[in-house]
């Protein structure tokens, strides 16, 4: 597998994980800010929250290291949580902009 067949799965998974109180996955939301895999298909996330008060900024990473573990290839995720820039609408996918209506 590449890692490029390798991202794309993960990429996959990320879309099954949804933000809590917006309907749209965290991927199309723009919370995804990198996807790293190294040679050992070890996977780091760099990733934000929609607020740094954001209710799930405990659970919501640990939730998606256990996912993205589950991915065949995958031999260790990490989810490192960064707020620069601070996410905004702007970063969110057309998809999701038209699920949410701002289209």
């Amino acid at each position: 597998m590449t890692k490029k067949e390798l991202e794309d799965n993960i990429v996959d998974k990320l879309k099954t994980i949804y933000d809590p109180e917006i309907p749209v996955d965290i991927y199309e939301l723009g919370l995804i800010y990198e996807i790293r895999i190294d040679d050992e298909f070890e996977v780091d996330i760099l990733m934000t929250l929609t607020t740094p008060n954001c209710p799930v900024a405990e659970s919501l990473p640990v939730e998606i290291e256990e996912k993205v573990q589950l991915v065949e290839g995958v031999t260790k995720a990490r989810v490192t949580i960064t707020f620069d820039p601070p996410w905004d609408q702007d970063m969110m996918s057309e998809e999701a902009k038209l699920e949410l209506g701002f289209l």
